[in-house]
C-alpha cells in the first residue's frame, strides 16, 4: 500500500466519523470502522514486506 493511499483511507476514516456523528447512523459507524481496520491491516501488512535481492 502506497503511503498516499495510507493517508487517503485515513481521510475517509476521518470524513466517515464526521459523518456518522451528523447522522447518528449505525452504518457510518461500521462502515467506518471497517475501513480504518482495512487501511491499518494494510500499513501493517504493506509495510512489513520488503524486497527480496
Amino acid at each position: 500500500m502506497g503511503i498516499a493511499a495510507f493517508f487517503c483511507g485515513l481521510l475517509l476514516c476521518v470524513m466517515g466519523f464526521g459523518r456518522w456523528h451528523e447522522t447518528g447512523s449505525p452504518w457510518w459507524l461500521a462502515g467506518t470502522l471497517v475501513l480504518l481496520a482495512l487501511v491499518l491491516v494494510g500499513g501493517i501488512v504493506g509495510g512489513g514486506k520488503k524486497k527480496a535481492g
